[in-house]
């Protein structure tokens, strides 16, 4: 009995994501759909990280949006993720104090 309970929510949790990685192949979207679908993981993104940069310190939150903008800077310059990443904890960091 537990087998098929398992097998049961393996297959109802596996079909949902399965289907729309065989549909979206095959249909072509407008210009306009392909516009907004390409921000949405910047948006996604930006809800993830931005709570997070408000809240590096609660009391002095200047200095998580300090260290949010040094990381734009750093990642419109152009330079590797992980270098955007170590500015941005090394201004937080040195702000910290």
């Amino acid at each position: 009995m537990i087998f098929y309970i398992i097998f049961g929510m393996a297959l109802v949790t596996m079909i949902p994501r399965v289907i729309p990685a065989f549909i979206v192949d095959k249909l072509q979207f407008r210009d306009w759909v392909n516009r907004w679908l390409n921000a949405i993981p910047y948006a996604a993104l930006g809800a993830l990280i931005f709570p997070g940069i408000m809240s590096v310190k609660a009391d002095q939150p200047h200095i998580g949006l300090i260290g949010g903008l040094v990381a734009i800077v750093l990642a419109y310059i152009g330079l590797n993720v992980i270098l955007v990443v170590f500015g941005a904890i090394a201004t937080v960091y040195l702000l910290s104090f």
